[in-house]
């Protein structure tokens, strides 16, 4: 998908001869692209659910939220947390403790237990009295940083998993160049290449709104204009 929506990127600024965006730039605007239309998919989720409360939502093909659902679990990961220096502490999902950084934790468990998210605040009062301090049945944690501290101190072979939704894989336009004076080929062999992770149907918003990072970089107005309203209908054409 990354080849096609290049090639019409391309095709449009050169129609009117705006400019050249070298792959570098493309890959950078690629990639702030899919991030904007993934954040966008929380915001689109929750507009669903809000509609569904209001009962003016559809059901069956219509149920737009359960499709939104289907996206985002597509990045969902499940993996086991490295414990930290210290009995109660954890690392957060990273590329180094799980192979993927997280934009949002949804539950953090051990066996089938779920260990609830206390707020700093509040922790040193629930473990100031023996009636709301977190046990083994209701167990807690608290985060800070890179780590998760888990309560109460858990005993030796204690398992801590997460279920998180990771960030989307950087995409990356790879080539062969060919030298002076020749246009770089697209090369999908290459080790580092990679991708849009998100889904065939927002090709046309991914070309809009690379468009848009590209026009602001010539400093064309109009091709930013022109990729903002095209951006536009299609949104409104999904509500």
């Amino acid at each position: 998908m990354i080849n096609d929506i290049r090639n019409t990127v391309l095709a449009v600024l050169n129609k009117n001869n705006y400019g050249y965006i070298s792959p570098q730039d493309f890959n950078l605007y690629a990639q702030q692209a899919q991030m904007d239309l993934f954040e966008d998919y929380f915001y689109a989720y929750n507009y669903q659910v809000n509609k569904e409360n209001q009962r003016t939502s559809g059901t069956g093909y219509a149920d737009l939220k359960k499709g939104y659902v289907e996206v985002i679990d597509f990045f969902s990961v499940t993996a086991n947390l490295t414990q930290g220096f210290a009995a109660q502490n954890y690392f957060l999902p990273s590329l180094t403790t799980t192979g993927s950084d997280y934009y949002l934790i949804n539950k953090i468990f051990t066996g089938n237990t779920e260990l609830e998210r206390v707020e700093q605040g509040k922790i040193l009062l629930l473990n100031s009295s023996p009636l709301t301090a977190p046990s083994t049945m209701f167990p807690a944690y608290t985060t800070e940083g890179d780590t998760a501290t888990v309560y109460p101190i858990p005993t030796s072979g204690f398992v801590v998993g997460c279920q998180y939704i990771r960030y989307p894989k950087a995409p990356k336009w790879t080539y062969i160049d060919l030298g002076t004076n020749s246009e770089p080929v697209f090369d999908q062999t290459q080790p580092d290449y990679q991708d849009f992770e998100l889904f065939p149907d927002d090709a046309t918003d991914l070309t809009m709104k690379i468009l848009q990072y590209a026009g602001v970089s010539i400093r064309e107005a109009s091709v930013v204009q022109y990729a903002g309203a095209k951006e536009a209908a299609e949104t409104n054409s999904e509500k």
